[in-house]
């Protein structure tokens, strides 16, 4: 695996990943503890990507039957508003990783990108599998640790105390130091307009 630690996170990225940020997670009982601090940063992200002309791809959990994100139930929507005129996508997906039975490579491709920033939820979960994945095929990645958010782990007699949202958040983001980019603020990540797509012979 090649490491882009040489890569400045201010490096301008071609599009914006949006992982999961959906209502059950970041409204009401279930909500994120940290979920305003969530929705201000990928809502910041959203508008300086938009501004920017960069791809902007919401990613959307299909959870199972019952659970508060099951499909078309109001827990499954997403939060933020999506500008379809300006061509954002929406990729459903079923696993945790957005790549997996998705098209999600197959849009980027089309659309040219090869650097992209990852935010969202939940951090050790599907943050961390779609940034990997990312990285796997070659994307220069960055990943705000400000934009990217999870619940506790809740205690487990014999094994652990509550571990605490931000601590998880924190683990789940230096296995990916090695080879993403992992910055502190959203705010240092630039966005710029994806290059052509590939040549079809």
């Amino acid at each position: 695996m090649t490491s882009h630690a040489d890569h400045s996170p201010t490096t301008h990225h071609q599009a914006l990943i949006v992982v999961d940020v959906q209502r059950a997670f970041v409204r009401g009982d279930g909500a994120l503890p940290e979920a305003e601090r969530l929705v201000d940063r990928t809502a910041e992200l959203i508008t300086r990507a938009r501004e920017a002309g960069a791809l902007v791809v919401h990613v959307q959990n299909d959870g199972p039957a019952g659970g508060d994100d099951e499909p078309h139930t109001p827990g499954w929507e997403l939060h933020h508003p999506v500008d379809t005129g300006r061509g954002e996508v929406v990729i459903r997906k079923t696993h945790d990783d957005a790549f997996q039975e998705t098209s999600l490579e197959s849009v980027l491709t089309t659309s040219g990108v090869r650097s992209l920033a990852v935010c969202g939820l939940m951090s050790e979960m599907c943050v961390q599998a779609t940034a990997r994945t990312a990285v796997e095929l070659g994307y220069r990645v960055v990943l705000p640790y400000d934009a990217h958010a999870t619940y506790d782990i809740p205690a487990e007699p014999g094994i652990s105390a509550v571990v605490p949202a931000a601590v998880v958040s924190r683990v789940a983001a230096w296995p990916l130091s090695r080879d993403a980019d992992v910055t502190a603020r959203a705010a240092d990540v630039g966005f710029t307009a994806p290059g052509p797509g590939p040549t079809v012979p």
